[in-house]
């Protein structure tokens, strides 16, 4: 049975919900995000709450039901609010910088790595060891991070590379010599 999906959504002021058919559009301050709605669910406006109800109680539709309720209610949220993702470089002579909308980022290979920054994405660089992307759609702000910590994600014997701040890397010991 799907908890989540059961509990109402707060629009909070100054956003707008508008269901057209099967497409929930969410937007307020110059941004929008569309979130597909799925046959089995039906969603009523009712003030400044928004109710997530499904047409049958097949399991399918109740983690559907789950699902759909968190997309639109990150959409909300990050309109409002915001997220964001920060990342560490972890290693000798690994560093980033911004020129305009390019995170370039040296990495101990012979050349430096370059990111555009996306739409709807900012990228930060308060120290040349850290970088900080900020956005309102909760996925790509995810993906774009998930992409920069694949170029060079962290190896268990030192520990080097790209992580999410507060990530832990589970070290392993070098080989040892085995005498017989």
């Amino acid at each position: 049975m799907s908890r989540i999906g059961l509990d109402p959504i707060t629009i909070e002021e100054g956003i707008q919900v508008t269901v057209e058919k099967d497409i929930v559009t969410v937007s307020g301050d110059g941004k929008e995000i569309k979130i597909a709605l799925p046959e089995v669910l039906k969603i009523n406006i009712e003030g400044n709450q928004l109710v997530i109800s499904r047409s049958n109680e097949e399991k399918q539709s109740k983690s559907i039901h789950g699902t759909v309720r968190m997309l639109i209610f990150n959409a909300i949220y990050g309109i409002k609010h915001g997220y964001e993702k920060k990342l560490e470089l972890v290693g000798v002579g690994y560093r980033a910088r911004m020129e305009g909308n390019t995170l370039i980022m040296s990495l101990g290979w012979n050349h430096p790595v370059k990111f555009e920054s996306p739409e709807g994405i900012t990228i930060e660089v308060p120290q040349e060891t850290s970088v900080i992307l900020k956005g309102y759609d909760k996925q790509k702000v995810g993906e774009f991070a998930a992409k920069i910590r694949s170029i060079r994600s962290p190896e268990p014997y030192k520990g080097k590379g790209i992580r999410y701040e507060g990530e832990y890397v589970r070290r392993k010991s070098s080989k040892s010599s085995v005498t017989a």
